[in-house]
Order: structure tokens, then C-alpha cells, then sequence
């Protein structure tokens, strides 16, 4: 009966758990049923605004600026070459790399022991030779004066015959007497020749001495140029470079032994593409001379100068494209032959056309203008130059319109922007209520012996920067005229 009573009340439960479970599922299946067949809400949609950055056109004169790397060379540049062969006896003591030679300086001196023994003979050759010209020349008078006795002679023989011959005529005169005079004659004629012929020889002989000793001048004068050639000069002010040569040394002819550079006559050379370069010829294809600007940063110290494009190469050169300018430095500002340098080139300017940034325009020249209740158009420009991160574009008929300065890839013809304030600048406030802002500091300065001095000894002290940026500065402090902003950054460093 317990087992009865245990099963049945097993049953029970499992009855009731069933029912309970199909319950559930009727519950369930119900309120699947009622959600399927109500309706869908819908939230009313709202047009998204999207937030720009936006910059206003404005058309104006710009020159734009092309930005190419080149190399600092020398326009004067020259070998000194040993033009004869020998040992060196002598080097002056300034003949080291980088050391400042002044024109007409005796660099180098051969051994011109052999060089003045061969001007000595050849002065005594020249002396022989003008020795034989004189003894020639006294030979030449006497058989001039030879050939005038023997005229004499043949006149007077001449005259004998006449008389003989008049004796004969007046039967005085014998046959035999006019053929001795005729014969006399005769000979004395003869003798006229021989002495001629004696003349000739001796303009010949005289012609001979003179010929040689104009041989003997220039002998003399090869010499003495050798001897002179013994001497090495500097031929212009300027800085030794790659100096191989050491006093006690054999050279033998045309051997290099330093170089000459004049860091004062400095020129960079670079190169452009053939676009660029087109837009920097005249109205007659030829290079003009736009201003340059070259600059150097030294640790921060930045070495200028200004120059103007002087020529262009004049072939392309194998592998290389584009066009090789060069430029001509007016002034050397502490440059070097080989610095690597940064050259700005200024083109001629260009008429109504504005600068934005580079975001604001697609790679076909569109810009997003904001049109009324702003709402983006897209315009079309035309990209005239790219200047870092701006560029120039020509859109005359965007004057005064606002356009997306960042576009991004949800903008485009249609959306509805909200435009954001540009940002204030740094101390507007106080500008608006100071005075009117005061003229920008020169490019250069005048300094006074004392705030020279300052400033050389802290460039001297500064053991991080490198030998050669510290003579480049230098220099730049030693002119009458220094760069501002060389003084200030140099200042700045010095807390002062």
C-alpha cells in the first residue's frame, strides 16, 4: 500500500508539472502572438548637423613660393699645381686646410738650384750670341766698305781705258796699252762681284746671330720662367682646401698641391622640375632672375642669405629630369662650399587668387562652399600652386564666401552644416584695446663692440655645438650687419 500510495502521488506531481508547463507555453505563445500584431512605433527622424571648420575667400595678390634643396659651390675655384718638378724647401706657414691666404702670398717653394743654373747659361749663351751679332755686323760694314773700294777701283780702271782709247784715236796710243786697260777693267769688275758676294755672306751671317739670339731670349725666358715657377703665389684672397703637400717632399710636374676657394663667391645649385622651371621664364624664354632666399639651420640657428637665379645648365644630364638652376649668393653669411641648403624661390606674382588650406579642396579643384540655411555646394576652383599645407586657388566668383577649411567623407552637396567660430587668437583682447602694433624688427642689426663681445664668448663656450656650425656663426657675428634672428635665438639661450 505505500508503494501505492508513493506512485500515485508521483503522477500527481508529474500531472501537474505537465499542466504547468503548457501554461507557460500557451503564456508565451500569446504574448508572441499580440506583439507581432501591434503596430510599430516610429520616432519622428531628425536631420543630422554635422559641425565644420570653415574659412572665408579672399582674393588677393600672392607670390608664391617654390621650395628646393641644393649644394653651396664656389665660383672661384683654383689648383695650385707645381708647374715644375723638384724637392719643396720651403711652406708657409699658413698652408694648412681652411686657412686664410691673401693674394700674391708665397704658398710653396721648389728647389731652384737647377732652375738659376739654366738662367745662367742661358745668359751666357745670350751674351755669345749677342757677341757674334756685333762681330757680324762689323763684318757686314767692312765688306760693304770693301765693295765700295772696289767701285772706285773699276771707275778708275774705267777711266785708264778712256784715256788709252783716245790715244789711239789721235795715233799716240798703242793697240796693246787699250787691251791692258780694257783687262784692268775687266778685273777690277770682278773684283766688284767677289765683294758683293763677300756682302751677302756677311747679311747672311748677321741674319744667323740674330736668329739666334732671339733663340737664346726665349731660352732665357723659359728659364727665367721656370725660376719663377719655383715659387707658388696665391692669385686671388681666399681658403686653402685639400692641402697634400709637406715641406722636404718631391713633386713632379702639373702635381696638385692644395686647392684655393673663395668662400666670398658662393652660388647654389639645385634642381626643379620642368613645370617649375617653365614658370619661372620671361616673356622671351629665358631665365629670369627671381630672388632667392637660402637658409641652413645650425642647432637651431639659422644661416641666411638672399640671391638671384643667374643661368640654367645646359643639357639635362643622363638619368636626371627637370632643369639644374643655379643661383648667385649676394652675400656668404657664414656658408660653405657643399652645404646642404634649403632654397625658397619666389615667383612672380599672381592676381585674385586665395590661399586655403589643403583639406578644403579635392583632387579635382572642388571646395564645399556653404550656401543658404547652410547647406553645403559644391564648387569648382581651379589650383593654381601648392604651398605646404595651403594652396592657391583661382575662384573669382567665391569672393567673400565661406567654405569647409577640413572636409571628410560624410560632407558633400546637401548636408546641413553648423559653421564653428574660428578660433580667438592669442592675446586679441589686449590687442584690440593696446595701441596699433608696432613695425616688424629689422632683418638685420647693428651691434655695439660690447654686446658683440658677449655674444662671441657664449658661442665659443658652447662645447655642443659642432666646430664648423660654431665658425659659421662666428663669421655671422663678426659682420657689420647681423641677422635679427640669429641675436635673438643666441640670446634667448643666454637667458638674457
Amino acid at each position: 500500500m505505500q508503494f501505492l500510495r508513493r506512485s500515485l502521488v508521483g503522477l500527481f506531481l508529474l500531472s501537474v508539472t505537465f499542466g504547468l508547463l503548457t501554461l507557460a507555453a500557451n503564456s508565451f505563445y500569446s504574448a508572441l502572438q499580440e506583439r507581432m500584431n501591434r503596430e510599430a512605433f516610429k520616432r519622428p527622424v531628425r536631420e543630422r548637423v554635422f559641425a565644420v571648420n570653415t574659412v572665408t575667400i579672399r582674393p588677393e595678390t600672392i607670390a608664391p613660393q617654390i621650395t628646393a634643396f641644393g649644394e653651396v659651390l664656389s665660383r672661384r675655384t683654383l689648383d695650385l699645381r707645381a708647374s715644375v718638378g723638384g724637392r719643396l724647401v720651403m711652406l708657409d706657414d699658413q698652408f694648412q686646410d681652411g686657412a686664410r691666404i691673401e693674394e700674391g702670398t708665397v704658398l710653396a717653394m721648389i728647389d731652384q738650384t737647377d732652375a738659376q743654373d739654366a738662367v745662367d747659361v742661358a745668359e751666357t749663351d745670350l751674351a755669345e750670341a749677342q757677341a757674334e751679332q756685333r762681330d757680324a755686323e762689323r763684318g757686314l760694314i767692312l765688306a760693304r766698305d770693301e765693295v765700295a773700294a772696289a767701285v772706285d777701283q773699276v771707275n778708275l780702271r774705267t777711266q785708264a781705258l778712256t784715256r788709252q782709247r783716245n790715244l789711239q784715236e789721235r795715233g799716240v796710243g798703242t793697240e796693246a796699252a787699250v787691251e791692258n786697260a780694257a783687262l784692268a777693267e775687266a778685273a777690277a769688275k770682278q773684283s766688284v762681284l767677289a765683294r758683293r758676294q763677300s756682302v751677302a755672306q756677311a747679311q747672311s751671317r748677321l741674319d744667323q746671330s740674330g736668329n739666334r739670339v732671339r733663340r737664346q731670349e726665349i731660352s732665357l725666358a723659359n728659364a727665367r720662367r721656370d725660376l719663377a715657377d719655383t715659387e707658388i703665389r696665391a692669385d686671388f684672397t681666399g681658403t686653402l682646401a685639400e692641402v697634400a703637400a709637406v715641406e722636404g717632399g718631391l713633386v713632379t710636374p702639373n702635381e696638385r698641391l692644395a686647392q684655393i676657394v673663395d668662400p666670398e663667391a658662393l652660388e647654389v645649385s639645385f634642381r626643379l622640375s620642368t613645370a617649375q622651371y617653365a614658370r619661372l621664364l620671361g616673356a622671351d624664354g629665358r631665365l629670369q632672375p627671381a630672388p632667392v632666399t637660402i637658409s641652413l639651420d645650425v642647432l637651431g640657428l639659422d644661416l641666411q642669405a638672399t640671391g638671384q637665379l643667374s643661368r640654367v645648365g645646359a643639357a639635362v644630364g643622363e638619368g636626371s629630369t627637370g632643369r639644374q638652376i643655379f643661383a648667385q649668393l649676394n652675400s656668404f653669411a657664414g656658408f660653405r662650399p657643399g652645404d646642404f641648403v634649403t632654397v625658397d624661390i619666389t615667383e612672380p606674382p599672381l592676381d585674385m587668387v586665395a590661399r586655403v588650406p589643403a583639406t578644403a579642396v579635392d583632387a579635382l579643384g572642388k571646395v564645399l562652399v556653404i550656401g543658404e540655411a547652410n547647406r553645403l555646394q559644391s564648387a569648382q576652383t581651379e589650383i593654381l600652386r601648392r604651398q605646404d599645407d595651403d594652396v592657391l586657388i583661382r575662384a573669382a566668383d567665391l569672393n567673400g564666401k565661406q567654405i569647409v577649411s577640413e572636409r571628410t567623407p560624410l560632407l558633400g552637396g546637401g548636408v546641413l552644416v553648423r559653421p564653428l567660430p574660428p578660433p580667438p587668437k592669442p592675446g586679441a583682447e589686449q590687442t584690440a584695446q593696446a595701441a596699433p602694433a608696432a613695425p616688424p624688427p629689422p632683418e638685420t642689426i647693428a651691434l655695439t663692440e660690447e654686446r658683440r663681445a658677449k655674444l662671441i664668448a657664449f658661442v665659443e663656450a658652447n662645447r655642443r655645438m659642432p666646430a664648423e656650425a660654431k665658425e659659421r656663426v662666428l663669421s655671422q657675428l663678426k659682420q657689420n650687419e647681423v641677422p635679427t634672428r640669429v641675436v635673438t635665438r643666441i640670446e634667448s639661450r643666454m637667458g638674457g
